[in-house]
């Protein structure tokens, strides 16, 4: 009995698989993410920033490179001391602390004439800036102690320590202390917008603290940017925030949804209106376009000839579009043509998601006589239950069967349709419980049974009177004798045995769904 139960619900999957037919997961809701929260994401540490650029300033420890040739040759590496100073042979000191990189060969030369005033050649460079110790804490990822230049920016020590924490730090209020004074405040949005950021120079033992984050409002809808935005203060206005989330161009209205006075609190407002409106912390913006438009979009798929897609009149129907669709009569298959639908997609969606969750609940709940039953019953649930989790990822297309012998229904066409006109084939496929699964060439006068025997005939827990044919416009037929037409797929599914359980009828109930009902609604 375990052997069987454990073949029939393999069985199912391949079917399942067969389904699907290609389908891929639907994209899941994403969490509205904080504004810049992709900002340290880069590979900051395969940049090498050790303070030799030319705005550099040389500080005690310093290494430099020296060279001189003429009276006095001299090759040495050496490093600013105490008092600021580097010591040539036969020249003497030299201040160079606080001199700037770029001007530090022009003072060491200037240095060099006074002694040999015949000329010297003199060639020096900065080869390392002293390193420094800075800590970064407060809403940071990984707070600690971190070594860098003085001229790295605060974006190179922020990223050492992991980055910003996008659900608890700030992007606007970043403080760098130096004891407990209150250096500067780094506010990273305008570099976000306009590459625009503070240029400290950092000192040994500074302390750089993320505040926790601050009053933000949620966007979604039709604009640019759909992220967590934080501000400064306890309000801002519409036209404001306009600045950070750029709206599409055909929004027409705005809902915001909020708390006013510690009571739910939402309102459904034209643009302009929105422009001037106080917003406060916690509320969530969509901008939306409800503007009435004499025209809806459709989009063309198969075997045709020229454009995609089309703008057309609302209210227009199937045929007034055919028209103007040019196709080869000699491949494209004009009498199969059919829609897939949006509207159609969801509520088949949500009718596969009932039926899995009643399947769930039938595996989790089913009750037990004994240990042995109950451990096979374990290994089987375990087994539908990952096939469940492939269920949910099937994309359903919407088929809406708009033709059936020739005549085409002059349906209403809604925005987003897409008319699909198949290729023709001479192919028939026969697929399922039988020992050959394989595409044939079509023959007239060919029954169902004959297509069967041709790719092996039935395998053992073939269902012989319920066979499933899907025909080209999506249409399906389930019986034992049907009619065989040139492009139709023959599916044989497997019988269910009264006396399996009621979870295994539930999945080939699934099962039928998918690769039926999910494919096809007929009008």
């Amino acid at each position: 009995m375990k052997k069987q139960t454990i073949y029939f619900i393999v069985s199912c999957f391949l079917l399942f698989a067969l389904a699907i037919d290609g389908n891929t997961k639907e994209p899941a809701t994403k969490t509205i993410q904080p504004y810049g929260s992709n900002l340290f994401s880069g590979d900051f540490q395969s940049l090498h920033n050790d303070g030799l650029n030319p705005d550099y300033k040389l500080e005690i420890g310093d290494k430099l490179a020296l060279h001189m040739w003429g009276q006095v040759t001299i090759d040495e590496t050496l490093t600013v001391d105490s008092s600021g100073q580097i010591f040539i042979p036969e020249v003497g000191a030299v201040k160079v602390a606080g001199i700037s990189s770029r001007n530090l060969s022009r003072v060491v030369k200037q240095k060099v004439a006074t002694i040999f005033k015949d000329g010297e050649g003199v060639y020096v460079s900065l080869l390392t800036s002293t390193p420094i110790s800075v800590y970064v804490t407060g809403s940071v990822k990984k707070p600690g102690q971190y070594t860098g230049a003085a001229s790295n920016s605060v974006l190179s020590f922020l990223f050492k320590a992991g980055g910003i924490d996008p659900q608890r730090g700030s992007y606007r209020s970043v403080r760098l202390l130096r004891g407990n004074r209150l250096i500067t405040r780094f506010d990273l949005y305008p570099f976000l917008r306009k590459g625009k950021i503070k240029h400290v120079k950092f000192q040994n033992g500074d302390t750089i603290v993320v505040d926790e984050i601050g009053s933000t409002i949620e966007v979604a809808g039709n604009t640019r940017n759909p992220f967590r935005f934080e501000f400064l203060g306890k309000q801002m206005t519409g036209r404001q925030l306009e600045q950070y989330a750029r709206p599409a161009a055909k929004v027409t209205h705005v809902s915001i949804s909020g708390a006013r006075n510690r009571k739910p609190w939402s309102v459904y407002i034209p643009y302009q209106q929105f422009l001037n409106t106080r917003l406060l912390d916690g509320d969530k913006i969509t901008f939306r376009t409800d503007s009435i438009t004499p025209a809806i979009g459709i989009r063309i798929q198969g075997s045709f000839r020229g454009e995609s897609y089309y703008s057309i009149k609302k209210g227009s129907r199937l045929k007034e579009v055919l028209d103007y669709i040019a196709v080869d009569p000699e491949s494209s298959d004009i009498k199969n043509i059919y829609l897939k639908r949006r509207s159609i997609a969801n509520q088949q969606k949500k009718n596969l998601s009932e039926s899995i969750q009643r399947l769930e609940r039938s595996l989790l709940t089913t009750p037990s006589k004994s240990d042995g039953e109950a451990a096979i019953r374990g290994k089987e649930a375990e087994l539908m239950l990952k096939y469940v989790e492939h269920a949910r990822q099937v994309q359903i297309e919407g088929q809406v069967v708009v033709s059936e012998n020739g005549n085409i229904a002059n349906i209403r066409l809604e925005e987003g349709d897409i008319i699909v006109i198949p290729q023709k084939s001479d192919v028939v496929t026969v697929s399922g419980e039988v020992l050959i699964p394989q595409a044939m060439a079509y023959a007239q006068n060919v029954s169902i049974k004959d297509y069967i025997k041709r790719a092996g005939g039935f395998a053992q827990r073939a269902d012989e009177q319920k066979l499933v044919v899907r025909h080209p416009n999506g249409k399906v037929d389930i019986g034992s004798n049907l009619r065989v037409n040139p492009g139709d797929q023959i599916i044989v599914f497997p019988k269910v045995d009264p006396k399996q359980r009621q979870n295994v009828k539930d999945w080939i109930q699934i099962i039928y769904q998918i690769a039926i009902s999910a494919k096809a609604v007929g009008l």
